[in-house]
């Protein structure tokens, strides 16, 4: 397969001619961003404040007619080599999923952002929504009680969960947008190292600032060098903080000042100590539209986070407006994943359309060169229909790869996640399995194509100890929901 370079933005080139890396900037220092005003900040938790309020308004209608809430009809016919998808929870709106498995035991951790209910243990000045977190001791067969994340109150809402389980340690580490009251919304971390019964106070990243947005999370294997990488708070530049003491303080590096919208999907601390995020980036024109051309990214630091490459991995077209109700149109545009599958190779999925305002299809690259330069991409998802939200993992030399695609074309409400895997670092890839395989009417939004709308900006894939890959997804009526976290595993 032919080599193109991975190009460098034009912010990187201008930063560091001389040595081709992101100079560092710790603390707030830095020229404030000149992404649209209409983004981000105040205005943006204003549209959050609002967004919940139609999401409960959303819920109570469809509990009313009956639409909702009820248990879900389990799946008689699994995909092949899969136990079948289920319902983490019928009784509540479940929005947005995050999932992490430890690699040496049996512990599987599943996050997701709830709507519409009070979280248990909490009376008065309770967040909502609020991130719950579910807990399997026996590698995704089975979760136990719901439980808040963090209680946090007098917090407003949380949004945005991830989730890390740290490979020689078992601890586990987590990141949210946790709305203080009074300060506004921040990224915040919390670890347990006792299998998720109890958390750390949560510890905001970059201290009260009015925004942050979009968080990812990568831990070394140690746990003692976190990464956490998140747009905000004046527009959506990108920012990594750091913390070399287990996560106790942090420092921030602002990386990008420029027109450009970043968001984070993915990172990997790599065996040797380099950090890989995955990220897009957009040009708004105005709150809403996408103009110009969507970037994926590749932003790297070779020296624990003290440089940055940020290295365009691909540019495409602007992909297919979201119509669901509620939606935004740029809902669909612009996700990304990173995995590593042995040492210096990288596999890169991103989406993108062949023109502008077209369906999108995934593609994956390679890097032999630890993301120095990257194949040409592979379209993995069909032709003609709109594809969005990839998601790898690696373990066992195998790389795999769920993504969510239309079922019918012209028909914007029939979406089914889709399964693939390389047994050869992505030169090839086995069959697309369907493994959102729950049968018609299993909820309101389940039809005998698909379920109706995403509801999430992203869901996880991850490996158990075992070798076998789980995967958690959203679905719902619309953008707007209800809708619930779904789950499926290899047998």
């Amino acid at each position: 397969m032919g080599k193109r370079g991975g190009t460098v933005t034009a912010v990187a080139l201008a930063l560091a001619a001389a040595t081709g890396v992101l100079a560092h900037s710790s603390g707030r220092s830095g020229a404030a961003a000149p992404a649209s005003p209409s983004r981000a900040g105040s205005l943006e938790a204003q549209d959050e404040g609002q967004l919940t309020a139609q999401r409960v308004d959303a819920l109570v209608q469809a509990q009313s007619r009956g639409a909702f809430g009820v248990p879900a009809k389990p799946t008689t016919q699994p995909a092949g080599g899969w136990v079948g998808s289920r319902l983490l929870s019928a009784n509540t709106d479940d929005w947005e999923p995050a999932l992490a498995t430890d690699p040496k035991a049996p512990w599987v951790y599943l996050l997701t952002t709830r709507y519409g209910v009070v979280a248990p243990g909490c009376t008065a000045h309770c967040p909502t929504p609020f991130i719950a977190l579910a807990v399997s001791t026996d590698g995704g067969s089975s979760f136990g009680a719901q439980m808040p994340l963090c209680l946090c109150l007098g917090v407003k809402a949380q949004y945005d969960p991830v989730i890390q389980v740290v490979p020689d340690t078992g601890a586990v580490y987590a990141a949210m947008l946790n709305g203080d009251r009074h300060n506004g919304f921040s990224t915040a971390f919390t670890k347990s190292t006792d299998h998720g019964r109890t958390w750390s106070a949560p510890v905001r990243v970059y201290g009260s600032v009015s925004w942050t947005d979009k968080p990812e999370i990568a831990a070394s294997a140690s746990g003692k060098d976190v990464y956490i990488s998140w747009n905000g708070p004046e527009g959506g530049d990108l920012y990594v903080g750091q913390s070399h003491d287990y996560g106790a303080t942090w420092t921030q590096q602002k990386l990008s000042n420029s027109k450009r919208y970043y968001y984070a999907y993915d990172g990997r601390v790599l065996a040797d100590g380099t950090v890989v995020f995955s990220e897009s980036s957009l040009e708004y024109a105005g709150a809403k539209n996408v103009q110009g051309e969507v970037w994926h990214h590749a932003v790297i630091s070779r020296d624990g986070g003290a440089t940055w490459e940020d290295r365009v991995v691909a540019k495409v077209p602007v992909g297919e407006n979201c119509i669901a109700d509620g939606c935004k149109p740029d809902f669909y545009i612009g996700q990304t994943s990173v995995v590593s599958d042995a040492p210096g190779h990288l596999v890169f999925a991103y989406e993108g359309p062949t023109t502008d305002l077209g369906p999108q299809r995934v593609y994956v690259t390679t890097s032999s060169d630890a993301g120095r330069t990257w194949s040409a991409g592979t379209p993995l998802s069909v032709a003609g229909e709109d594809a969005t939200g990839p998601r790898l993992a690696a373990q066992g030399g195998t790389v795999r790869l769920w993504y969510m695609q239309t079922a019918g074309g012209d028909d914007p409400d029939a979406w089914n996640v889709w399964y693939r895997s390389s047994p050869d670092g992505g030169r090839s890839w086995s069959a697309p399995v369907r493994i959102s395989d729950a049968p018609a009417g299993a909820a309101g939004y389940v039809g005998p194509s698909g379920f109706a709308e995403i509801y999430g900006d992203y869901g996880e894939i991850d490996v158990t100890s075992t070798g076998k890959t789980i995967a958690t997804w959203g679905e719902g009526f619309s953008y707007t929901g209800p809708g619930g976290t779904w789950f499926n595993i290899q047998r």
